[in-house]
């Protein structure tokens, strides 16, 4: 009874078996972290990258964006207010 370890209501353990368990569970998670940090990485790079070649900056692409959305949403609200407009 050296490796296995009984509890009152007979339930066993194998210390080793559940070691072993522990040891392999940390092994994974080890490794699919150092997955998960290369998979971030190669992104990280294929970004920095794909940014590189555009011809013009993300931030002044998203400021058009943002100007152009604020232009449509004054034109609707114009509109609206056009067609809703009380006769008073």
């Amino acid at each position: 009874m050296a490796t296995n370890e009984s509890l009152q209501n007979g339930f066993q353990v194998n210390r080793s078996l559940l070691a072993g368990g522990a040891v392999l569970t940390g092994i994974g998670a080890v490794l699919g972290t150092a997955g998960a940090m290369m998979v971030f990485a190669a992104l990280a790079t294929a970004g920095r990258n794909w940014m590189r070649t555009m011809d013009k900056p993300p931030t002044a692409v998203a400021h058009r964006a943002l100007h152009e959305a604020k232009v449509a949403s004054a034109a609707g609200w114009d509109a609206w207010r056009h067609e809703h407009a009380s006769p008073n």
